[in-house]
């Protein structure tokens, strides 16, 4: 193939964030309606029109749930945009309970998970059942941390069909990247090769996956910058602030907490600003697409409030930025189709 006639690599990323991935998930079911419009096709998806998604926590979550083939027909997507969205909606009730005596007992997360995992395991297996992640419709790239083997672990599509040893089922894949530490218990899963490894949150390092998507593209379609399109979704930020007197004179236990929101907050802003830098090098600033959003007063910024109320203002939040960004996503389409 000449470079003249190369294929665009079209890239969407969707960062960690627990129930916030609401908001990304509402901004592509806008996307999606758009595709629809714009190939007049009711039946498009977003898996048709990506080459390869990345996704962190509950972007990794969501990343499966787009590339889940249908058990009809495991050529197509077995989700709409709105039913990936509904896993949260109909769900987040479950994923994030607990009973009164796990609340004493862990001392509300301190001294143990916050959440028993029974809850997730159950949502993930429903939804994903026995898919593999080899039988995804799409490259992809889901982060998670071995705690055992200190390393980042990613879970990738291409990959898993060419090795058993890099195979899993999905439901251990988005109980994986989303095992945040504090929240839920480390996950313990097996590859088809019968290898276990020991996987947190893919968020402690790479809460925003969009650069680490950008270098698997290079490798992957041997893909130079200007043959790429990147659309980079966040799930909101509302970062608390600290003043000089306030933490002076903070030691292990006043920094855990603030250490762990600051490292990812600040790991997913490096990972933009270099991406925005990569781009405008080449002069192609527009072929990077970076939504995110300010929470507004009334709506909660925890990963874990999963309150009927909380979730529909997610919802809406993910719907008004969608439309704060239109123009942008309008011009972003021709990049797609």
């Amino acid at each position: 193939m000449s470079k003249k006639n190369k294929k665009l690599i079209r890239v969407l990323s969707i960062d960690g964030g627990g129930i916030r991935g609401i908001i990304p998930g509402q901004i592509l079911v806008v996307l999606e309606e758009k595709l629809k419009k714009a190939v007049n096709n009711d039946n498009a998806r977003i898996a048709d029109y990506f080459d390869l998604i990345a996704g962190t926590s509950t972007g990794g979550i969501l990343t499966c749930a787009y590339l889940a083939p249908s058990v009809d027909d495991p050529s197509r997507p077995a989700f709409t945009a709105g039913e990936v969205v509904d896993l949260y909606l109909k769900n987040g009730g479950t994923i994030f309970s607990t009973s009164l005596k796990k609340k004493i007992v862990s001392a509300e997360g301190i001294i143990d998970e916050k959440y028993p995992s029974e809850g997730i395991e159950k949502v993930l297996h429903n939804y994903f059942g026995e898919r593999k992640l080899s039988g995804l419709l799409k490259p992809c790239l889901i982060s998670s941390y071995d705690i055992n083997r200190r390393q980042l672990h990613f879970f990738t599509q291409h990959d898993a069909r060419k090795k058993e040893g890099w195979d899993f089922y999905v439901r251990d894949v988005a109980r994986a990247t989303s095992a945040a530490p504090t929240y839920f218990e480390c996950s313990d899963v097996r590859s088809d090769s019968g290898i276990t490894y020991p996987l947190i949150d893919g968020g402690v390092c790479v809460n925003n996956p969009a650069l680490c998507a950008y270098t698997e593209a290079f490798t992957l379609f041997n893909a130079r910058t200007k043959d790429m399109a990147i659309l980079s979704l966040g799930t909101g930020s509302k970062e608390k602030s600290y003043t000089w007197d306030h933490a002076k004179g903070w030691g292990l236990i006043s920094w855990a907490q603030p250490l762990v929101s600051i490292m990812m907050s600040g790991a997913s802003e490096a990972a933009d600003y270099q991406l925005r830098q990569i781009f405008s090098a080449e002069r192609i600033p527009e072929k990077y697409l970076r939504i995110n959003t300010e929470f507004r007063e009334g709506i909660s910024p925890e990963l874990d409030d999963a309150t009927e109320e909380n979730m529909n203002a997610l919802r809406e939040l993910g719907a008004e930025t969608a439309q704060k960004f239109e123009k942008e996503l309008d011009e972003f389409i021709k990049y797609l189709i």
